[in-house]
């Protein structure tokens, strides 16, 4: 049996990059309704933040639905 390293490292590379990359769009997400908290308990509005939050989360679940997809197909 022969392991083709590159080809694992190529897998390994972009499955680092989409994860880190996926767990900070959420992240931004929770920060943006943080965000909404805040400025409504100090009277704000910050609808901006709730809509890149809800932006951020549908990007998330775009990226898990297309990735299932892939994982079915």
């Amino acid at each position: 049996m022969k392991i083709d390293w590159a080809a694992l490292g190529s897998v390994f590379g972009v499955s680092l990059v989409v994860t880190v990359a996926l767990v900070g769009l959420f992240t931004l997400g929770i920060v943006g309704l943080s965000r909404h908290e805040r400025a409504a308990e100090q009277g704000g509005s910050a609808a901006l933040a709730v809509t890149g939050a809800y932006a951020c989360f549908a990007a998330c679940a775009a990226a898990v639905a297309y990735g299932i997809s892939l994982i079915v197909a």
